[in-house]
């Protein structure tokens, strides 16, 4: 177990290399048309009003601030090589909540969701992208990871140490929502696994989540409002949290909270990609593929890493290697077979968490 003031090496997961040239392509791309604001004259000339072409983001819970500042840096740079205005909407929300909301019509240009499970599902019920959609970026489209972590009261009044203790009678418990949190199917999956590895059955790994939701009090729609219920309303015992929004809220309460590295968690991926069918209509293809492409370059990943969010590359990882304690994780397709295999097992209508979530209560 680690505290988040001890220091020690990055994941140490090997990376593949990152395409070549993107600040390159960043520079050289060539708009062909572009969503115009109707303001715009499209007239050449100095006295001509620069185009302005917008984006719409549709991103999950704790990714504000995140891209609050990459639209902000990717911006005055599409301006500074290409002369276009690029105004980048943001919509936030539990990650599957706002996977459902561009299904029923919500016109994104670009998707950055909490995993790939809500992506998969734009694919097969809306068919705005292709079925392969992660083999388009590197890292299978995540340019960035995170962990599922604990944050505890002052002192640690419970001895919360690891994941046994969060099931723990008397123990209150906020992990958020499976059902329409991305960070919280994270973490079923991260306490799923740890019980998995350590009783060797399916039947003692259930009956250990039915132990930890019996504990839960409140299960929230996304990840901000798990901090919102812990932090800002008192409620709970430990918070079970992506670990970016753990740092972030033991700098903003202090020493009021702690954070507590478990013995083992889940490699987090959250996923970005194209709609290309959106694209299509808005004619924002190149910009938006710009944009994610920044997400993968050194200006890209030192911005993520300043919020918190592990890096890919490997420059970049080095650099901030202090700043992320080590712990041991594990995948998604190492333990559950895939986001596929486990939305189907765990989270859909009539699942695993669905069968558990009802008799625990």
């Amino acid at each position: 177990m680690r505290t988040v003031g001890e220091s020690g090496p990055g994941r140490g997961q090997s990376r593949r290399p990152w395409f070549a040239g993107v600040l390159l392509l960043l520079g050289l791309v060539v708009m062909g048309c572009a969503r115009r604001d109707p303001a715009s004259t499209g007239k050449a000339g100095p006295d001509a009003s620069p185009k302005e072409i917008t984006v719409l983001n549709v991103s999950y819970d704790p990714t504000r601030e995140l891209y609050q500042e990459v639209n902000r840096i990717f911006s005055k740079y599409w301006k500074s090589k290409t002369g276009e205005v690029v105004k980048i909407n943001q919509s936030h929300g539990g990650s599957s909540k706002q996977a459902r909301a561009v299904i029923d019509g919500l016109a994104a240009d670009v998707v950055t969701l909490a995993m790939a499970a809500d992506v998969d599902a734009i694919s097969e019920q809306a068919e705005l992208l292709p079925r392969d959609w992660q083999k388009r970026l590197p890292h299978n489209s995540a340019p960035f990871t995170s962990t599922m972590v604990f944050v505890v009261r002052k002192g640690n009044p419970k001895n919360i140490k690891d994941w046994d203790d969060v099931v723990k009678p008397g123990v209150s418990v906020i992990p958020g929502n499976p059902k329409t949190s991305g960070g919280a199917r994270w973490t079923y999956l991260a306490a799923y696994g740890y019980a998995l590895e350590k009783y060797k059955s399916d039947a003692h790994a259930k009956d250990f989540i039915k132990k930890l939701y019996k504990n839960a009090p409140v299960l929230d729609s996304g990840a901000r409002g798990t901090t919102t219920t812990f932090a800002d309303r008192g409620i709970g015992d430990v918070l079970l949290n992506w670990e970016n929004d753990a740092i972030l809220l033991t700098q903003q309460l202090g020493d009021k909270v702690v954070l507590v590295y478990p013995s083992v968690s889940i490699l987090a991926e959250p996923t970005v990609a194209l709609l290309d069918k959106n694209l299509a209509r808005h004619g924002t293809a190149a910009v938006a593929q710009a944009y994610l492409d920044f997400l993968y370059t050194e200006p890209g990943q030192e911005i993520a890493a300043s919020h918190f969010y592990r890096p890919s590359l490997e420059p970049v990882v080095k650099k901030h290697a202090s700043r992320f304690p080590e712990i041991r994780v594990f995948t998604v397709d190492s333990v559950f077979g895939g986001w596929r295999q486990a939305q189907k097992t765990h989270f859909a209508d009539g699942g695993w968490f669905d069968q558990i979530y009802g008799a625990g209560k």
